[in-house]
């Protein structure tokens, strides 16, 4: 009997960028620090960076929220690597002052690590 397991997810590794930020909860890579856009934004559970990409991130389905600044389409996103939720994407603004939002990944402080390369 041929016995089946779950098939794991292949891991990208951002081999080729000095600076990188990390889950904290499994050290999988999530961002290239060029990516990060602003370290101004509030998640859910505190402070969180906006990204323009990432890796090694799920996305589950789009839902609207009223966030802060307004109404939203945003969709959880998830570490692929320990499935903890890490924060959200921007599938929709609908203010057009909102709208560089869109495509765009918030990940909380709280759920990364900067890895290689950082100045303390």
């Amino acid at each position: 009997m041929v016995k089946l397991s779950k098939s794991k997810t292949f891991q990208a590794y951002l081999t080729n960028c000095h600076r990188k930020y990390s889950c904290v909860h499994c050290r999988a890579h999530l961002a290239n620090h060029d990516e990060l856009i602003s370290k101004s934004f509030q998640g859910s559970q505190g402070r969180a960076y906006l990204f323009n990409s990432v890796v090694n991130v799920g996305c589950g389905p789009a839902e609207e929220r009223v966030l802060l600044t307004g109404l939203h389409a945003v969709a959880d996103i998830y570490c692929e690597n320990c499935k903890t939720t890490l924060g959200w994407k921007y599938e929709h603004a609908f203010e057009s002052s909102q709208k560089y939002k869109e495509g765009k990944y918030i990940i909380e402080v709280a759920h990364m690590i900067k890895d290689n390369g950082w100045e303390e």
